[in-house]
Protein backbone atom coordinates (compact mmCIF):
# COMPACT_ATOMS: atom_id res chain seq x y z
CA UNK A 1 0.00 0.00 0.00
CA UNK A 2 2.89 2.34 0.69
CA UNK A 3 4.08 1.91 -2.92
CA UNK A 4 0.61 2.58 -4.31
CA UNK A 5 0.30 5.77 -2.29
CA UNK A 6 3.78 6.78 -3.47
CA UNK A 7 2.69 6.25 -7.08
CA UNK A 8 -0.45 8.33 -6.64
CA UNK A 9 1.60 11.13 -5.11
CA UNK A 10 4.38 10.73 -7.68
CA UNK A 11 6.90 10.87 -4.86
CA UNK A 12 10.31 9.22 -4.74
CA UNK A 13 11.17 10.68 -1.34
CA UNK A 14 13.50 8.15 0.35
CA UNK A 15 11.63 8.36 3.66
CA UNK A 16 8.07 8.10 2.31
CA UNK A 17 7.42 4.34 2.36
CA UNK A 18 9.40 3.92 5.58
CA UNK A 19 7.33 6.65 7.25
CA UNK A 20 4.02 5.09 6.24
CA UNK A 21 5.28 1.79 7.66
CA UNK A 22 6.20 3.54 10.94
CA UNK A 23 2.73 5.10 11.06
CA UNK A 24 1.19 1.66 10.62
CA UNK A 25 3.31 0.24 13.42
CA UNK A 26 2.36 3.14 15.70
CA UNK A 27 -1.33 2.56 14.97
CA UNK A 28 -1.04 -1.10 15.94
CA UNK A 29 -1.08 -2.19 12.30
CA UNK A 30 -4.64 -0.92 11.97
CA UNK A 31 -4.53 -0.88 8.18
CA UNK A 32 -5.11 2.86 7.87
CA UNK A 33 -3.34 2.89 4.51
CA UNK A 34 -5.42 -0.04 3.26
CA UNK A 35 -8.65 1.68 4.33
CA UNK A 36 -7.56 4.87 2.57
CA UNK A 37 -6.87 3.04 -0.71
CA UNK A 38 -10.24 1.31 -0.42
CA UNK A 39 -12.00 4.64 0.09
CA UNK A 40 -10.19 6.14 -2.91
CA UNK A 41 -11.13 3.21 -5.10
CA UNK A 42 -14.75 3.16 -3.95
CA UNK A 43 -15.25 6.88 -4.59
CA UNK A 44 -13.48 6.77 -7.95
CA UNK A 45 -15.55 3.81 -9.14
CA UNK A 46 -18.78 5.51 -8.02
CA UNK A 47 -17.97 8.49 -10.22
CA UNK A 48 -17.00 6.25 -13.12
CA UNK A 49 -20.28 4.36 -12.91
CA UNK A 50 -22.15 7.68 -12.90
CA UNK A 51 -20.24 8.55 -16.09
CA UNK A 52 -21.27 5.18 -17.60
CA UNK A 53 -17.67 3.98 -17.65
CA UNK A 54 -16.58 0.39 -17.11
CA UNK A 55 -14.45 0.38 -13.96
CA UNK A 56 -12.51 -2.66 -15.25
CA UNK A 57 -12.02 -1.58 -18.86
CA UNK A 58 -11.53 2.18 -19.12
CA UNK A 59 -8.22 3.72 -20.11
CA UNK A 60 -6.68 6.67 -18.32
CA UNK A 61 -7.30 8.95 -21.31
CA UNK A 62 -10.94 7.86 -21.63
CA UNK A 63 -11.47 8.61 -17.95
CA UNK A 64 -9.72 11.97 -18.29
CA UNK A 65 -11.86 13.00 -21.26
CA UNK A 66 -15.06 11.98 -19.46
CA UNK A 67 -14.16 14.03 -16.38
CA UNK A 68 -13.24 17.01 -18.53
CA UNK A 69 -16.52 16.73 -20.43
CA UNK A 70 -18.44 16.70 -17.14
CA UNK A 71 -17.04 20.17 -16.40
CA UNK A 72 -18.17 21.49 -19.78
CA UNK A 73 -21.62 19.96 -19.27
CA UNK A 74 -21.99 21.48 -15.81
CA UNK A 75 -22.30 18.13 -14.03
CA UNK A 76 -18.86 17.97 -12.39
CA UNK A 77 -19.97 19.82 -9.27
CA UNK A 78 -22.61 17.20 -8.56
CA UNK A 79 -20.34 14.26 -9.40
CA UNK A 80 -17.23 15.31 -7.52
CA UNK A 81 -18.76 16.11 -4.14
CA UNK A 82 -16.46 13.92 -2.05
CA UNK A 83 -13.37 13.28 -4.16
CA UNK A 84 -10.90 15.94 -3.04
CA UNK A 85 -8.08 13.40 -2.52
CA UNK A 86 -9.13 10.79 -5.08
CA UNK A 87 -6.75 9.67 -7.85
CA UNK A 88 -6.62 6.44 -9.86
CA UNK A 89 -3.31 4.88 -10.86
CA UNK A 90 -2.66 3.93 -14.48
CA UNK A 91 0.45 2.91 -16.34
CA UNK A 92 0.86 6.42 -17.71
CA UNK A 93 0.31 8.16 -14.38
CA UNK A 94 -2.62 9.01 -12.12
CA UNK A 95 -5.88 10.68 -13.11
CA UNK A 96 -7.38 13.17 -10.66
CA UNK A 97 -11.01 13.27 -9.53
CA UNK A 98 -10.43 16.52 -7.63
CA UNK A 99 -12.88 19.21 -8.73
CA UNK A 100 -10.21 21.92 -8.94
CA UNK A 101 -7.96 19.76 -11.10
CA UNK A 102 -10.86 18.85 -13.40
CA UNK A 103 -11.94 22.48 -13.76
CA UNK A 104 -8.41 23.63 -14.58
CA UNK A 105 -7.95 20.81 -17.08
CA UNK A 106 -11.22 21.73 -18.82
CA UNK A 107 -10.92 25.50 -18.83
CA UNK A 108 -7.32 25.51 -20.00
CA UNK A 109 -8.16 22.77 -22.51
CA UNK A 110 -5.15 20.76 -21.37
CA UNK A 111 -4.22 17.63 -23.27
CA UNK A 112 -4.14 14.30 -21.48
CA UNK A 113 -0.36 14.47 -21.27
CA UNK A 114 -0.47 17.94 -19.68
CA UNK A 115 -3.26 17.16 -17.19
CA UNK A 116 -3.21 18.61 -13.70
CA UNK A 117 -3.29 16.35 -10.63
CA UNK A 118 -1.65 18.64 -8.08
CA UNK A 119 -4.76 19.61 -6.11
CA UNK A 120 -5.71 15.97 -5.54
CA UNK A 121 -2.16 15.12 -4.50
CA UNK A 122 -2.14 18.03 -2.06
CA UNK A 123 -5.39 16.82 -0.52
CA UNK A 124 -4.15 13.22 -0.43
CA UNK A 125 -1.02 14.23 1.47
CA UNK A 126 -3.21 16.06 3.99
CA UNK A 127 -5.60 13.09 4.24
CA UNK A 128 -2.75 10.67 5.00
CA UNK A 129 -1.45 12.90 7.79
CA UNK A 130 -4.95 13.49 9.18
CA UNK A 131 -5.90 9.80 9.31
CA UNK A 132 -2.77 8.80 11.19
CA UNK A 133 -2.74 11.89 13.44
CA UNK A 134 -6.37 11.26 14.42
CA UNK A 135 -5.84 7.57 15.21
CA UNK A 136 -6.33 6.67 18.88
CA UNK A 137 -2.96 4.91 19.20
CA UNK A 138 -0.68 7.42 17.49
CA UNK A 139 0.98 10.51 18.86
CA UNK A 140 -0.18 13.61 16.98
CA UNK A 141 3.09 15.49 17.28
CA UNK A 142 5.08 12.44 16.16
CA UNK A 143 2.91 11.99 13.07
CA UNK A 144 3.27 15.62 12.01
CA UNK A 145 7.01 15.62 12.65
CA UNK A 146 7.66 12.46 10.62
CA UNK A 147 5.25 13.59 7.89
CA UNK A 148 7.21 16.80 7.43
CA UNK A 149 10.48 14.86 7.17
CA UNK A 150 8.97 12.51 4.57
CA UNK A 151 7.74 15.28 2.27
CA UNK A 152 4.07 14.97 3.26
CA UNK A 153 3.86 18.59 4.44
CA UNK A 154 5.73 20.68 1.84
CA UNK A 155 5.61 24.47 2.13
CA UNK A 156 3.89 24.60 -1.26
CA UNK A 157 0.81 22.93 0.28
CA UNK A 158 0.29 25.78 2.72
CA UNK A 159 -1.92 28.78 2.05
CA UNK A 160 -4.34 27.09 -0.35
CA UNK A 161 -8.01 27.83 0.38
CA UNK A 162 -10.00 24.65 0.82
CA UNK A 163 -12.40 24.57 -2.12
CA UNK A 164 -15.03 21.89 -1.63
CA UNK A 165 -17.71 20.72 -3.99
CA UNK A 166 -21.00 22.25 -2.95
CA UNK A 167 -23.77 19.98 -1.73
CA UNK A 168 -26.47 19.97 -4.41
CA UNK A 169 -29.32 20.77 -2.01
CA UNK A 170 -27.56 23.81 -0.53
CA UNK A 171 -29.31 27.17 -0.99
CA UNK A 172 -28.59 28.77 -4.37
CA UNK A 173 -27.30 32.31 -4.76
CA UNK A 174 -27.17 34.51 -7.87
CA UNK A 175 -24.79 37.46 -7.55
CA UNK A 176 -25.08 40.27 -10.12
CA UNK A 177 -22.45 42.91 -10.85
CA UNK A 178 -19.22 43.84 -12.60
CA UNK A 179 -15.91 41.94 -12.61
CA UNK A 180 -12.47 43.52 -12.48
CA UNK A 181 -8.89 42.32 -12.54
CA UNK A 182 -6.79 44.25 -10.00
CA UNK A 183 -3.08 44.88 -10.38
CA UNK A 184 -1.85 45.74 -6.88
CA UNK A 185 1.22 48.00 -7.08
CA UNK A 186 2.92 48.44 -3.73
CA UNK A 187 4.74 51.74 -3.27
CA UNK A 188 7.22 52.39 -0.49
CA UNK A 189 6.78 55.18 2.04
CA UNK A 190 9.95 56.74 0.66
CA UNK A 191 8.46 57.10 -2.82
CA UNK A 192 4.77 57.78 -2.09
CA UNK A 193 3.56 60.30 0.50
CA UNK A 194 0.06 60.57 1.92
CA UNK A 195 -1.02 64.16 2.49
CA UNK A 196 -4.25 65.81 3.61
CA UNK A 197 -5.54 68.96 1.92
CA UNK A 198 -7.31 71.84 3.66
CA UNK A 199 -10.63 69.95 3.46
CA UNK A 200 -9.17 66.88 5.13
CA UNK A 201 -9.08 64.81 1.95
CA UNK A 202 -6.17 62.40 1.69
CA UNK A 203 -3.98 62.47 -1.43
CA UNK A 204 -1.15 60.22 -2.56
CA UNK A 205 1.86 62.04 -3.94
CA UNK A 206 4.70 60.56 -6.02
CA UNK A 207 7.50 62.32 -7.94
CA UNK A 208 6.45 63.37 -11.43
CA UNK A 209 8.70 63.02 -14.46
CA UNK A 210 11.17 60.59 -12.92
CA UNK A 211 11.33 56.81 -12.55
CA UNK A 212 10.18 56.12 -8.98
CA UNK A 213 10.53 52.41 -8.12
CA UNK A 214 7.72 50.23 -6.86
CA UNK A 215 8.21 47.35 -4.43
CA UNK A 216 6.08 44.67 -6.09
CA UNK A 217 3.03 44.07 -8.24
CA UNK A 218 0.50 41.27 -7.77
CA UNK A 219 -2.41 40.43 -10.07
CA UNK A 220 -5.71 39.47 -8.45
CA UNK A 221 -8.38 38.07 -10.75
CA UNK A 222 -12.16 38.20 -10.74
CA UNK A 223 -12.79 40.80 -8.07
CA UNK A 224 -15.48 43.38 -7.44
CA UNK A 225 -18.30 43.37 -4.88
CA UNK A 226 -20.39 40.79 -6.78
CA UNK A 227 -17.65 38.29 -7.69
CA UNK A 228 -16.26 38.71 -4.17
CA UNK A 229 -19.71 37.83 -2.83
CA UNK A 230 -20.03 34.88 -5.22
CA UNK A 231 -16.73 33.41 -4.02
CA UNK A 232 -17.72 34.08 -0.41
CA UNK A 233 -21.00 32.19 -0.93
CA UNK A 234 -19.15 29.22 -2.42
CA UNK A 235 -16.62 29.12 0.43
CA UNK A 236 -19.50 29.05 2.91
CA UNK A 237 -21.07 26.03 1.21
CA UNK A 238 -23.75 27.65 -0.94
CA UNK A 239 -24.42 27.02 -4.62
CA UNK A 240 -23.11 30.18 -6.21
CA UNK A 241 -23.68 31.67 -9.66
CA UNK A 242 -22.50 35.00 -11.10
CA UNK A 243 -24.24 37.15 -13.71
CA UNK A 244 -21.58 39.46 -15.12
CA UNK A 245 -19.70 40.66 -18.22
CA UNK A 246 -16.19 40.21 -19.59
CA UNK A 247 -14.16 40.88 -22.71
CA UNK A 248 -12.65 38.20 -24.94
CA UNK A 249 -9.08 38.84 -23.78
CA UNK A 250 -6.74 36.87 -21.52
CA UNK A 251 -7.84 38.58 -18.28
CA UNK A 252 -11.38 37.57 -19.21
CA UNK A 253 -10.55 33.93 -19.87
CA UNK A 254 -8.39 33.81 -16.74
CA UNK A 255 -11.30 35.18 -14.72
CA UNK A 256 -13.65 32.50 -16.02
CA UNK A 257 -11.19 29.74 -15.17
CA UNK A 258 -10.55 31.20 -11.73
CA UNK A 259 -14.23 31.52 -10.85
CA UNK A 260 -14.97 27.97 -11.98
CA UNK A 261 -12.11 26.77 -9.79
CA UNK A 262 -13.71 28.60 -6.87
CA UNK A 263 -17.00 26.69 -7.38
CA UNK A 264 -18.74 29.73 -8.83
CA UNK A 265 -21.05 29.01 -11.76
CA UNK A 266 -20.05 30.97 -14.87
CA UNK A 267 -22.77 30.01 -17.35
CA UNK A 268 -24.45 33.42 -16.96
CA UNK A 269 -21.30 35.45 -17.66
CA UNK A 270 -21.44 37.16 -21.06
CA UNK A 271 -18.25 37.56 -23.09
CA UNK A 272 -18.23 40.45 -25.57
CA UNK A 273 -16.05 39.94 -28.62
CA UNK A 274 -13.32 42.44 -29.52
CA UNK A 275 -13.66 44.03 -26.08
CA UNK A 276 -11.30 44.27 -23.14
CA UNK A 277 -12.13 43.13 -19.63
CA UNK A 278 -12.20 45.68 -16.82
CA UNK A 279 -8.66 46.13 -15.52
CA UNK A 280 -7.87 48.30 -12.50
CA UNK A 281 -4.56 49.46 -11.01
CA UNK A 282 -4.41 49.62 -7.22
CA UNK A 283 -1.73 51.85 -5.73
CA UNK A 284 -0.93 50.60 -2.23
CA UNK A 285 0.78 52.56 0.51
CA UNK A 286 0.75 50.48 3.67
CA UNK A 287 -2.75 49.07 4.22
CA UNK A 288 -4.36 51.98 2.34
CA UNK A 289 -4.91 52.17 -1.39
CA UNK A 290 -6.28 54.24 -4.23
CA UNK A 291 -7.67 52.56 -7.34
CA UNK A 292 -7.21 53.72 -10.94
CA UNK A 293 -10.31 52.58 -12.81
CA UNK A 294 -11.44 52.24 -16.40
CA UNK A 295 -14.76 50.56 -17.15
CA UNK A 296 -15.34 48.93 -20.52
CA UNK A 297 -18.55 49.10 -22.54
CA UNK A 298 -20.70 45.97 -22.19
CA UNK A 299 -24.24 45.04 -23.12
CA UNK A 300 -25.94 44.83 -19.73
CA UNK A 301 -28.69 42.39 -20.64
CA UNK A 302 -30.66 40.47 -18.03
CA UNK A 303 -30.51 36.68 -18.40
CA UNK A 304 -33.17 34.64 -16.65
CA UNK A 305 -31.64 31.79 -14.61
CA UNK A 306 -32.40 28.25 -15.75
CA UNK A 307 -33.35 27.40 -12.17
CA UNK A 308 -34.94 29.77 -9.71
CA UNK A 309 -32.32 30.85 -7.14
CA UNK A 310 -33.11 31.12 -3.46
CA UNK A 311 -31.46 34.55 -3.28
CA UNK A 312 -30.43 37.28 -5.72
CA UNK A 313 -27.58 39.52 -4.55
CA UNK A 314 -27.07 42.83 -6.39
CA UNK A 315 -23.95 44.95 -5.89
CA UNK A 316 -21.82 47.46 -7.82
CA UNK A 317 -22.66 47.67 -11.52
CA UNK A 318 -22.27 50.07 -14.44
CA UNK A 319 -24.37 53.16 -15.09
CA UNK A 320 -25.40 51.49 -18.37
CA UNK A 321 -27.28 48.76 -16.51
CA UNK A 322 -30.57 50.48 -15.64
CA UNK A 323 -32.66 48.39 -18.04
CA UNK A 324 -31.24 45.29 -16.37
CA UNK A 325 -32.57 46.56 -13.04
CA UNK A 326 -36.05 46.91 -14.48
CA UNK A 327 -35.89 43.44 -16.02
CA UNK A 328 -34.63 42.02 -12.72
CA UNK A 329 -37.58 43.59 -10.88
CA UNK A 330 -39.95 42.04 -13.42
CA UNK A 331 -38.34 38.64 -12.81
CA UNK A 332 -38.60 39.05 -9.03
CA UNK A 333 -42.27 40.02 -9.36
CA UNK A 334 -42.96 36.70 -11.10
CA UNK A 335 -40.81 34.79 -8.58
CA UNK A 336 -42.01 36.05 -5.20
CA UNK A 337 -40.19 33.31 -3.25
CA UNK A 338 -36.77 34.61 -4.36
CA UNK A 339 -35.22 36.78 -1.66
CA UNK A 340 -33.36 39.88 -2.78
CA UNK A 341 -30.29 41.39 -1.10
CA UNK A 342 -28.80 44.77 -2.01
CA UNK A 343 -25.25 45.98 -1.40
CA UNK A 344 -25.58 49.27 -3.29
CA UNK A 345 -22.78 50.52 -5.53
CA UNK A 346 -21.76 53.93 -6.83
CA UNK A 347 -24.50 54.41 -9.42
CA UNK A 348 -27.23 53.22 -7.07
CA UNK A 349 -26.41 56.26 -4.93
CA UNK A 350 -26.14 58.54 -7.95
CA UNK A 351 -29.56 57.38 -9.18
CA UNK A 352 -30.98 58.10 -5.72
CA UNK A 353 -33.95 56.83 -3.77
CA UNK A 354 -36.59 58.02 -6.23
CA UNK A 355 -35.24 56.14 -9.22
CA UNK A 356 -34.28 53.19 -7.02
CA UNK A 357 -37.67 53.03 -5.29
CA UNK A 358 -38.75 49.74 -6.85
CA UNK A 359 -35.41 48.11 -6.07
CA UNK A 360 -35.59 49.17 -2.42
CA UNK A 361 -39.20 48.06 -2.05
CA UNK A 362 -38.31 44.51 -3.17
CA UNK A 363 -35.22 44.17 -0.97
CA UNK A 364 -35.25 41.68 1.88
CA UNK A 365 -32.05 43.24 3.23
CA UNK A 366 -29.74 46.15 2.48
CA UNK A 367 -26.14 46.37 3.70
CA UNK A 368 -24.17 49.64 3.51
CA UNK A 369 -21.97 51.88 5.63
CA UNK A 370 -23.01 54.81 7.81
CA UNK A 371 -22.09 57.52 5.32
CA UNK A 372 -23.82 55.67 2.49
CA UNK A 373 -26.96 55.34 4.61
CA UNK A 374 -26.96 59.09 5.15
CA UNK A 375 -26.43 59.69 1.44
CA UNK A 376 -29.30 57.43 0.43
CA UNK A 377 -31.81 58.68 3.00
CA UNK A 378 -30.83 62.34 3.00
CA UNK A 379 -30.47 62.24 6.78
CA UNK A 380 -27.55 63.20 8.98
CA UNK A 381 -24.96 60.66 10.10
CA UNK A 382 -25.44 61.25 13.84
CA UNK A 383 -28.32 58.90 14.60
CA UNK A 384 -28.06 55.21 13.67
CA UNK A 385 -31.66 54.60 14.68
CA UNK A 386 -32.87 57.40 12.40
CA UNK A 387 -30.79 56.06 9.52
CA UNK A 388 -32.13 52.56 10.04
CA UNK A 389 -35.72 53.80 10.17
CA UNK A 390 -35.13 55.92 7.07
CA UNK A 391 -33.89 52.89 5.16
CA UNK A 392 -36.81 50.75 6.35
CA UNK A 393 -39.15 53.44 5.03
CA UNK A 394 -37.66 52.87 1.57
CA UNK A 395 -38.65 49.19 1.71
CA UNK A 396 -35.97 46.79 3.02
CA UNK A 397 -37.20 44.49 5.78
CA UNK A 398 -33.74 44.16 7.35
CA UNK A 399 -31.09 46.87 7.51
CA UNK A 400 -27.40 46.45 8.32
CA UNK A 401 -25.16 49.51 8.71
CA UNK A 402 -21.40 49.21 9.12
CA UNK A 403 -19.46 51.87 10.99
CA UNK A 404 -15.74 51.17 10.65
CA UNK A 405 -13.98 50.75 14.00
CA UNK A 406 -17.30 51.19 15.84
CA UNK A 407 -18.59 47.86 14.54
CA UNK A 408 -21.96 47.39 12.85
CA UNK A 409 -25.66 47.79 13.52
CA UNK A 410 -28.66 45.75 12.42
CA UNK A 411 -32.33 46.68 12.45
CA UNK A 412 -34.70 43.72 12.19
CA UNK A 413 -37.89 42.38 13.79
CA UNK A 414 -38.41 45.68 15.60
CA UNK A 415 -34.94 45.54 17.19
CA UNK A 416 -31.81 47.62 16.72
CA UNK A 417 -28.58 45.91 17.83
CA UNK A 418 -24.91 46.75 17.74
CA UNK A 419 -22.15 44.21 16.98
CA UNK A 420 -18.47 44.91 17.78
CA UNK A 421 -15.71 44.07 15.33
CA UNK A 422 -13.73 40.87 15.78
CA UNK A 423 -10.25 41.76 17.09
CA UNK A 424 -7.53 41.83 14.44
CA UNK A 425 -4.72 39.33 15.13
CA UNK A 426 -2.27 41.72 13.45
CA UNK A 427 -2.41 45.16 11.80
CA UNK A 428 -4.43 45.04 8.55
CA UNK A 429 -2.35 44.15 5.49
CA UNK A 430 -4.85 45.29 2.85
CA UNK A 431 -8.39 46.54 3.47
CA UNK A 432 -9.65 45.80 -0.03
CA UNK A 433 -12.90 43.81 0.07
CA UNK A 434 -13.54 43.97 3.82
CA UNK A 435 -17.00 45.43 3.27
CA UNK A 436 -17.82 42.86 0.58
CA UNK A 437 -16.80 40.02 2.90
CA UNK A 438 -19.00 41.45 5.64
CA UNK A 439 -22.08 41.98 3.47
CA UNK A 440 -21.89 38.65 1.67
CA UNK A 441 -21.38 36.73 4.91
CA UNK A 442 -24.48 38.32 6.43
CA UNK A 443 -26.55 37.21 3.44
CA UNK A 444 -24.94 33.76 3.30
CA UNK A 445 -25.71 33.10 6.96
CA UNK A 446 -29.34 34.12 6.49
CA UNK A 447 -29.60 31.94 3.37
CA UNK A 448 -28.29 29.00 5.41
CA UNK A 449 -31.11 29.49 7.91
CA UNK A 450 -29.07 31.19 10.61
CA UNK A 451 -30.45 34.03 12.74
CA UNK A 452 -29.45 37.65 12.26
CA UNK A 453 -27.53 37.43 15.55
CA UNK A 454 -25.45 34.58 14.14
CA UNK A 455 -24.99 36.40 10.84
CA UNK A 456 -23.67 39.43 12.73
CA UNK A 457 -21.19 37.19 14.56
CA UNK A 458 -19.93 35.54 11.37
CA UNK A 459 -19.50 38.65 9.22
CA UNK A 460 -16.82 40.56 11.18
CA UNK A 461 -14.72 37.38 11.32
CA UNK A 462 -14.65 37.10 7.54
CA UNK A 463 -13.80 40.83 7.25
CA UNK A 464 -11.01 40.43 9.80
CA UNK A 465 -9.57 37.52 7.85
CA UNK A 466 -9.77 39.31 4.49
CA UNK A 467 -7.79 42.37 5.63
CA UNK A 468 -4.92 40.10 6.73
CA UNK A 469 -4.21 39.14 3.09
CA UNK A 470 -3.84 40.83 -0.26
CA UNK A 471 -7.01 41.32 -2.26
CA UNK A 472 -10.66 40.74 -1.51
CA UNK A 473 -10.84 36.94 -1.66
CA UNK A 474 -7.66 35.29 -0.37
CA UNK A 475 -8.83 35.56 3.24
CA UNK A 476 -12.42 34.41 2.75
CA UNK A 477 -13.22 31.59 5.17
CA UNK A 478 -15.41 28.50 5.21
CA UNK A 479 -17.95 27.77 7.95
CA UNK A 480 -15.59 25.49 9.85
CA UNK A 481 -12.91 28.16 10.16
CA UNK A 482 -15.45 30.81 11.17
CA UNK A 483 -16.67 28.45 13.88
CA UNK A 484 -13.09 28.04 15.10
CA UNK A 485 -12.73 31.83 15.43
CA UNK A 486 -16.05 32.05 17.28
CA UNK A 487 -14.72 29.62 19.88
CA UNK A 488 -11.79 31.99 20.47
CA UNK A 489 -13.88 35.19 20.53
CA UNK A 490 -13.75 37.59 23.50
CA UNK A 491 -16.59 37.37 26.01
CA UNK A 492 -18.10 40.66 24.80
CA UNK A 493 -18.20 39.55 21.16
CA UNK A 494 -21.99 39.46 20.85
CA UNK A 495 -24.79 41.67 19.54
CA UNK A 496 -26.41 43.93 22.16
CA UNK A 497 -29.54 46.07 21.97
CA UNK A 498 -28.70 49.62 20.99
CA UNK A 499 -30.23 53.06 21.30
CA UNK A 500 -28.72 56.39 20.25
Amino acid sequence: MQNLLADLLATDHPLFTRTIAEFETASGKAGVDTRLIADITERAHAVMRALNLDTADTSAEELYQALTASVAQGSAEGLLTDTDYVLLRFGDGPVSFNLQDCVENAHHELSFGDRQVGHAQRHLRAEIVKRYADHDRTDNAMVHNLAEQAGLKPESDEGHPVIKAVVSDAPSMLAIGDIFTDAFIRLSDEVAKLKKDDEGKLWVSIPFGGRPPYEEVEIVQSVGPSPNAAVSFARLGLRSELLSWLGDDKPGSDSLAYLAKQNVGTSMISVKMDTKSNYYYVLRVGAERTILTKDEDYDYVWHEPEREPDWVYLASISEASWQLHEDLLAYLEHHPDVKFALQPGTFHFIWGKEKMAGVFERAEIIILNREEAADMTGLGVDSISALAEGLHTLGPKQVVITDGPNGSYASFDGRLVRMPNYPDPAPPYDRTGAGDAFASTIVAALALGESMETALAWAPINSMSVVQKLGAQAGLLDRERITDYLKEAPDDYAPVDYAD
